[in-house]
């Protein structure tokens, strides 16, 4: 059985569209005396002549001219793959895949999207609502480009390929009714210490949540167990409820929201925090606007991280 080489199928083909030995070795961007070789190579791999050599050029042979037919599909596919390569590589240097939990992407993500479409006015730019603990699986599975997401103990441990980069240490602040003796009796920026809530009912998130251990912990390090009314996966419907009167809440300072009969106070002791996280492919080549859109999220961090540092509680 013969074996077609490709390379020299598109090598005849060449031949057969420029009508010589020179013209195909200055399509392939070789000498003419390194073609001449190859198509002798060719004609004794084939085991018979393929091109014609004459004063006015080259032709091919009916075997030649059969090689050279799929040659010809060989250099189109070659010129298509090249094509479509390129429209992917375009397409996706304009794409931006983003996902965040609610308060990031109520407080982080507008201004660094503001600031993307000024710079990159042409880029095509998703936003998804997300879970945090799904955020490194869902960037690893190549859903997301950049995730931004919050860790309460420890920052998540990604595989080799995925890259955790810290955004900005998010402090947990008290929310209690404004009419509450700790809030009415003590300045707006006299921070509490938790075991001043010993004794109160508490809207905290659900049972297992990270966010629900690290208050657990915090309260078991204070002596007490918080006698828990509510429960809610929300930091905006635990705010809402406070605002009834019925409870505290545990609240970080990103989530914080005008609620009509809650304030809130700043944590002394312990001093509970949560830490946001963008995460990316380590490598960003095919998506450069993730690094562009990294960068821009950690401006933001650090203009929120001036602000809260110079605005009173």
């Amino acid at each position: 059985m013969v074996t077609a080489d490709p390379e020299r199928l598109r090598l005849l083909a060449l031949i057969d569209r420029h009508g010589s030995l020179t013209g195909a070795a200055h399509a392939l961007g070789v000498t003419p005396a390194a073609v001449t070789q190859q198509a002798a190579r060719a004609e004794r791999d084939a085991g018979v002549p393929l091109v014609v050599r004459g004063p006015r050029g080259a032709s091919l042979t009916a075997a030649g001219a059969l090689l050279a037919e799929h040659g010809r599909v060989i250099d189109e596919q070659t010129e298509q793959a090249g094509e479509r390569l390129a429209a992917l590589l375009g397409h996706l240097s304009l794409r931006l895949r983003v996902g965040a939990f609610l308060a990031a992407a109520l407080h982080l993500l507008p201004p660094a999207l503001t600031a993307l479409r000024h710079r990159y006015p042409l880029a095509d730019v998703s936003v998804e609502d997300l879970l945090s603990d799904r955020g490194v699986e869902r960037v690893a599975a190549g859903g997301l480009d950049v995730a931004v997401i919050a860790s309460w103990a420890r920052p998540p441990e990604p595989p080799p390929h995925i890259a955790v980069h810290p955004l900005l240490r998010d402090p947990m602040v008290i929310v209690l009714p404004d009419d509450h003796p700790l809030a009415t009796g003590s300045p707006a920026d006299a921070p509490l210490r938790l075991e001043q809530l010993r004794d109160e009912s508490w809207v905290t998130i659900l049972a297992g949540h990270a966010a629900r251990e690290q208050l657990d912990r915090a309260a078991a390090g204070a002596g007490f167990t918080p006698r828990i009314r509510f429960q809610t996966a929300s930091y905006d419907v635990a705010q809402a409820l406070v605002g009834t009167g019925i409870g505290v809440a545990l609240v970080s300072r990103l989530a914080l929201t005008p609620v009509r009969g809650a304030t809130h106070r700043p944590l002394a002791e312990p001093v509970l925090h949560r830490d946001l996280h963008a995460v990316t492919r380590s490598d960003t080549a095919l998506t450069p606007l993730a690094d562009v859109f990294r960068t821009l999220l950690t401006d933001v961090a650090d203009d929120l991280r001036s602000a809260w540092s110079h605005v009173t509680p």
